[in-house]
């Protein structure tokens, strides 16, 4: 008895979080949001594999595809480096530069 209830619990909740999670204009559905973890996660990568980046410096946030970087970068060159890695990834949409110079 308590195994069926236990099923029918996971059940109701996975129906109605996935019933619920309709995207609007100041939330994410639950796709949106692992779509915009990886691209977050990818961006980072691209970021660190770069030699003249310094990675622990640079800041990544994903919303519906628009990254967000910030921090504090010694020079021009690193933020346009740092932009154009972002921007090679796939599923970015646009790219904000909130980073700033030392």
């Amino acid at each position: 008895m308590k195994a069926r209830n236990r099923i029918a619990i996971v059940l109701a909740a996975a129906a109605f979080t996935f019933t619920g999670c309709a995207s609007t204009s100041k939330q994410e559905s639950v796709g949106e949001y692992i779509d915009d973890s990886v691209i977050t996660t990818k961006v980072k990568a691209a970021i660190f594999n770069d030699p003249a980046l310094k990675s622990s410096e640079i800041n990544v946030e994903t919303y519906k595809g628009v990254v967000q970087l910030s921090g504090f970068v010694s020079s021009r060159t690193m933020v346009d480096k740092a932009v154009a890695s972002a921007q090679g990834v796939r599923g970015v949409v646009s790219v904000k530069n909130d980073m700033r110079l030392k």
